[in-house]
C-alpha cells in the first residue's frame, strides 16, 4: 500500500507541474483546467479497482481476486498471493482434521467431541454402534437426549470433577462400555466408550475358576485330613485302616486327575500350533473301542459305525485326548444296559466323529455352558462318575486348534450326541497302502 500512495503522490505531481507549465504557457484557465483533467482521472482510476476490490470483498471466491494495472497490480498481486496463501493454510488444516478423524475412526473405541453444551459435534463408527447414535443426523443434539441413561446423566452432571473414574454403562446389544470423559480445549469434551464385555466375562470366568478349583479340592482333602486324623487318633482295626487308606487314595486320585487335567488345559491354551501330522483315523477308532469297552465293564453295548476314507493332519495326542474325553463322558453317563456308538464320518466338507448315548440327556438350559471349566449338571452324580469338570473344556480347546466345532444335541431321557466336526482343510487322502489294507 505504501507504494500506492507514493506513486499517486507522484502522479498528482506530475500532474501539478504539467498544469503550471501549460498555465504559463496558455494561461492559467487551461492549467487548472489540466490539473482537475488529471486530478479527475486518477480519481476515478482508484475507484474503478476499489469498486471490484470491494466487489470481491463482499463475496470472496477463491482464486477470483481482481486484476488491476499500474500502481493497483502490485497490491492486487499481493492480495492474490495471500488468498492462495490462506487458501493453502485451510486445506492443511482441513487434511489434519480428517487425517485426525480418520485416526479416530480407525479406534477400538467410541469417540465422541462434545461441546461446551455437551452437544454433539463428531462420534465415530465404534461409538455411533454402542451408543446408538447417529453420526450425521445427531451432530448438534445434546447427548443427554440420546443416552437418557440416569448413570450417564449423573456422570455427564459432574464430569468436572478430578480424577472421576470410568462409568460403567450396558449399550447397546448387550454389551458393557466403560464411559470416560476427558476436558480439551476451551470447554470441550472428549467422550471415550470401550467396549468391556469381553474383559468382564474374562473376569467372571477367572473367579468362577478360582472358586471351582478352590471348591473341588477342598472336598477331598477335607476327606483326607479327616481320615488321617482318625487314623492318627483312634485305635483301628486293621480292616478299617485299610478301608480308610482305600477311600484317602481314591480322594488322592481324584486330586491327581483334576490336577493333571488343568495341566492339559493349561498345554492346550499356551502351546503353539498344533504340528501338521497324519493322524490314522481307522486305528485310533479301533484303540479307542478297546478303551471304551475297558471303560463299561461289559455294562454297555460299545459299537462303531462308519468307516474313514481320509485322515486328519494335525497332533494326534491332543486329536486322541478330546475323543477320549468324549467317549469316556458317554460311558460314564450312560446306566448299565445301555449304549454307546462311535461314528465316523467323512466327505468334501470335512469329516466328524460322533458320539451317541442312550444315557439320562441333558436340558437345554445346560447345553451352551457344558464347555466351561468346572461347569457341572449335577454335581453329585459327577463325583460318583469320577468326573473332574474339565473333560468337556479340553475338547472345546483341542479342536479349536485344530480348527474344529464340538456340537451337542441331547434330550432329558433318551440321551445325547457329541459330534467333533473338523474341515476339509483337516483331512487327508488315506495312504495307498492304508486304503488297500481297509479294503
Amino acid at each position: 500500500m505504501t507504494a500506492l500512495y507514493r506513486r499517486t503522490l507522484a502522479a498528482l505531481a506530475v500532474v501539478a507541474v504539467a498544469g503550471a507549465v501549460l498555465g504559463l504557457i496558455a494561461g492559467a484557465a487551461w492549467g487548472w483546467a489540466l490539473v482537475a483533467f488529471g486530478a479527475g482521472a486518477l480519481l476515478a482510476y482508484h475507484v474503478v479497482h476499489l469498486a471490484r476490490l470491494a466487489r470481491w470483498l463482499a463475496q470472496p471466491l477463491p482464486g477470483k481476486v481482481p486484476e488491476g494495472r499500474g500502481s493497483w497490480d502490485e497490491v492486487l498481486t499481493a492480495l492474490h498471493r495471500y488468498e492462495r496463501a490462506g487458501a493453502a493454510r485451510e486445506q492443511q488444516l482441513a487434511d489434519a482434521l480428517r487425517q485426525l478423524r480418520r485416526a479416530a475412526q480407525a479406534m477400538p473405541d467410541g469417540v465422541v467431541l462434545l461441546d461446551a453444551k455437551n452437544s454433539i459435534e463428531w462420534c465415530n463408527d465404534q461409538a455411533a454402534a454402542m451408543l446408538e447414535l447417529d453420526p450425521r443426523a445427531d451432530v448438534g443434539r445434546p447427548i443427554a437426549n440420546l443416552v437418557r441413561e440416569p448413570a450417564f446423566i449423573d456422570y455427564l452432571a459432574s464430569h468436572a470433577e478430578e480424577g472421576a473414574r470410568p462409568l460403567r454403562l450396558a449399550v447397546a446389544h448387550g454389551r458393557v462400555a466403560a464411559i470416560q470423559l476427558i476436558p480439551y480445549g476451551e470447554a470441550q469434551m472428549l467422550l471415550l466408550a470401550r467396549d468391556i464385555t469381553q474383559a468382564e466375562r474374562v473376569e467372571t470366568m477367572r473367579r468362577d475358576f478360582v472358586a471351582n478349583v478352590s471348591h473341588e479340592l477342598r472336598t477331598p482333602l477335607t476327606v483326607l485330613v479327616g481320615f488321617l486324623e482318625t487314623v492318627r487318633e483312634l485305635k483301628l482295626d486293621p480292616q478299617r485302616v485299610r478301608d480308610y487308606s482305600g477311600m484317602m487314595r481314591e480322594q488322592a486320585s481324584r486330586m491327581h486327575r483334576i490336577i493333571e487335567d488343568l495341566l492339559a488345559l493349561s498345554v492346550l491354551e499356551s502351546a503353539p500350533p498344533p504340528a501338521a501330522e497324519r493322524v490314522r483315523i481307522a486305528p485310533l477308532l479301533e484303540r479307542l473301542a478297546a478303551d471304551a469297552g475297558a471303560l463299561s465293564g461289559g455294562r454297555h453295548t460299545i459299537s462303531v459305525r462308519g468307516r474313514s476314507h481320509v485322515d486328519l493332519l494335525g497332533a494326534e495326542p491332543e486329536i486322541a485326548s478330546a475323543f477320549g474325553n468324549l467317549l469316556s463322558n458317554a460311558v460314564r453317563y450312560t446306566p448299565a444296559g445301555g449304549r454307546v456308538t462311535l461314528a465316523w464320518d467323512d466327505g468334501p466338507e470335512g469329516a466328524s466323529f460322533s458320539v451317541e448315548d442312550t444315557g439320562v440327556g441333558i436340558a437345554p438350559e445346560h447345553l451352551p455352558r457344558l464347555t466351561e471349566r468346572f461347569y457341572r449338571v449335577d454335581r453329585s452324580r459327577s463325583r460318583e462318575t469320577g468326573g473332574t469338570g474339565l473333560g468337556l473344556a479340553i475338547v472345546k480347546h483341542a479342536l479349536a486348534r485344530h480348527q474344529g466345532q464340538l456340537e451337542i444335541t441331547s434330550t432329558p431321557g433318551s440321551g445325547s450326541r457329541f459330534t467333533a466336526r473338523f474341515p476339509a482343510s483337516r483331512t487327508l487322502p488315506l495312504e495307498a497302502a492304508t486304503s488297500a489294507a481297509a479294503e
